[in-house]
């Protein structure tokens, strides 16, 4: 009886890897007839295509399509950024914002340094956690300067800005992308996302003047040319802000659509440091605290260039950020391009003692190198995809995703992937690329890791989108 129970185990044994090797084989074969069909396409006539997919789990390819050719990836790269973060700061990092004081206290007045030590925590007084919101970040250090019997402030405020480059957004970023909300620059520093809002009034009939309403957060240091017409009901958001980083005077062009009392924008914001500190004086007001001070906003440093060092410096406050999982999952979910130049400078900063863009890339390429991940499939200019110079090839996307699924923290990780056309994938799109990178689970059983990249291409990105979709539809 044990044999034949025995005998019966190996051919079910059997059956099932005959089964799973036909439907690989299905898959296979409907890729290969259905990408040829693709490519021919008149939408990719002058385009570059990658697809690579793979078998997650014995790691045999399936299809392979230019694998090894470098193409832009967008967004799609945050997941080299993301699984280097989660290995090199750990899934539980928090930025911690430290708050002290130097100085002395009258009654209830405090007269002196009140310094801020920022670590460039990109969640500082976003709207996405409780704990990070203006009003929690300022009822906590409310309730500490009262602890201290402090209820009026006058002296200084000192942003202690030493171990982090003051260049905010990366080397390879476009003109018209970084006066927008989508290329906010990493500061030590950051507030509100380094985003705000901008109301507009649209005029009655295509090509009138469009009203600026306000901005929120408000803020005081910016002057806008507005230069805005108005164009067509249903015509969509066809508007830029220019504005560089530190600028204050923002040049508005483009169109918004007729057929709304109100239209809203977002920006990047200029000077976050300033709009903290107004934030601050306006939180701190709620909870009857007065703060008059003189403001150093930038690097916190002498005209020499050292840190400004006070003697007697004492606690007060600390603000602790969400973990590192918690922020990656805004990171990938909503492709906040911000959270992903923050970890590439925070990568430097914890690894080398100083935060800068070019560190920090350097410490990611190597670490992928040394898991056999060459130089030339690497070639990032920044930690979120948005550089149009960025390259990086399907392979090195697909090794990273196997890399992942082994990991303690994957299910964080695969957790923070969209899920888009019912496929746990990360999308990414700027000018002529569109790009898919992620996992297929089929219903017959398979398991697929893929990346797949088109650069070049012409026409509608929501039609090239829908084509894209219909061919990973075949490994489902």
């Amino acid at each position: 009886m044990q044999v034949i129970s025995i005998m019966k185990t190996i051919k079910l044994l059997g059956l099932l890897f005959i089964s799973t090797a036909c439907f690989s084989q299905s898959t296979r074969e409907k890729l290969h007839t259905a990408f040829s069909i693709f490519e021919k396409d008149e939408q990719f006539k002058y385009a570059s295509i990658g697809l690579l997919v793979i078998n997650s789990n014995t790691g045999e390819i399936v299809f392979d399509k230019n694998a090894y050719l470098g193409f832009a990836p967008a967004s799609t790269q945050k997941i080299v950024t993301s699984a280097a973060a989660y290995e090199l700061l750990g899934k539980d990092f928090t930025y911690k914002t430290q708050f002290s004081y130097d100085g002395i206290i009258t009654k209830d007045v405090f007269k002196g340094e009140l310094v801020i030590k920022p670590s460039g925590d990109p969640s500082l007084g976003s709207w996405r956690w409780k704990q990070t919101s203006a009003d929690s970040i300022f009822s906590r250090l409310s309730g500490a300067l009262k602890q201290h019997n402090i209820k009026f402030i006058n002296g200084r405020i000192e942003l202690r800005n030493t171990s982090w480059e003051s260049q905010a957004t990366p080397n390879g970023w476009i003109w018209e992308d970084v006066g927008n909300y989508y290329g906010a620059g990493a500061y030590q520093l950051n507030w509100h996302e380094n985003s705000y809002d901008l109301e507009l009034k649209p005029g009655s009939n295509v090509g009138d003047s469009v009203k600026i309403l306000k901005t929120e957060p408000a803020i005081s240091v910016l002057t806008f040319v507005n230069e805005l017409t108005t164009a067509k009901a249903g015509s969509g958001d066809n508007a830029v802000i220019y504005l560089p980083e530190r600028g204050m005077i923002g040049f508005l062009r483009g169109t918004i659509p007729a057929g709304t009392d109100k239209f809203v924008i977002r920006g990047s914001l200029p000077m976050p440091e300033k709009t903290f500190v107004s934030a601050m004086e306006s939180g701190l007001m709620k909870s009857s605290i007065v703060m008059h001070a003189k403001t150093n906003p930038y690097l916190g440093t002498k005209s020499t260039g050292k840190p400004v060092v006070l003697k007697n410096e004492k606690p007060l406050y600390t603000n602790i950020s969400p973990t590192l999982d918690s922020l990656n999952y805004w990171f990938m979910k909503e492709s906040i391009n911000l959270y992903g130049e923050a970890f590439v400078k925070t990568i430097a900063q914890q690894k080398n003692g100083f935060g800068s863009t070019a560190d920090g890339l350097d410490i990611i390429r190597k670490f992928w190198n040394a898991r056999g991940i060459q130089s030339g499939e690497l070639k990032i200019k920044d930690g979120s995809g948005l550089s149009p110079a960025n390259r990086l090839t399907p392979h090195a996307l697909v090794e990273i995703l196997q890399y992942a699924a082994k990991q303690s923290w994957f299910s964080s990780f695969y957790n923070a992937l969209p899920l888009q056309n019912n496929i746990k994938m990360k999308s990414g799109y700027i000018g002529g690329v569109r790009s898919y990178a992620g996992y297929i689970k089929g219903k017959t059983g398979g398991a697929y890791t893929f990346s797949f990249i088109i650069n070049n291409f012409d026409g509608s990105p929501s039609s090239v989108r829908e084509k894209m979709w219909k061919l990973l539809d075949l490994m489902k």
